[in-house]
């Protein structure tokens, strides 16, 4: 199986299941064959969220699939993995966390120009089903608005 150039792993259900406030670049610690089934391409964020232990971050539930040619020693799919941020963004995103009650989610897992994981993790508010409807119908608006125009230049 070829290796991939570009990996961009993306959490589809984040936008319509919460608000987005503010968005962090994070690196994520590894281990073993991780890094090398990230770059096949083998890796899912849609159910993980992220959790503070010990006044570190982890990201929970983030499937990493074992890498095709390990050995034996191979890694665990669903393990806990540490997110690397700065000190202050740590204080900050536990505070707003606890006072405000609002959840860490990631939406995007890349690897950038110097080959590391990087993970793109928002603080989000989760939408009620009233705002649920909201973007279904303005998403539906946009779409018969864009139908009409592409028939309108036509003719």
């Amino acid at each position: 199986m070829a290796i991939q150039k570009k990996v961009e792993i993306k959490n589809r259900k984040a936008r319509f299941q919460y608000e987005l406030l503010d968005t962090y670049q994070a690196g994520i610690v590894l281990r073993g064959t991780e890094i090398k089934a990230i770059r096949e391409g083998k890796a899912s964020i849609a159910e993980s969220f992220c959790e503070f232990s010990n006044g570190e971050l982890y990201v929970i539930n983030m499937t990493i699939e074992e890498y095709s040619h390990a050995s034996h020693y191979g890694h665990q799919p669903k393990s806990a993995r540490k997110l690397l941020l700065n000190k202050r963004e740590l204080r900050k995103l536990e505070k707003e966390v606890k006072n405000s009650g609002l959840t860490i989610i990631p939406t995007l897992l890349y690897i950038n120009d110097q080959g590391l994981a990087k993970l793109r993790i928002a603080l989000a508010k989760g939408k009620k089903l009233y705002d649920k409807r909201e973007t279904i119908k303005s998403r539906e608006s946009k779409r018969d608005l864009g139908r009409i125009k592409k028939n309108f230049n036509r003719s």
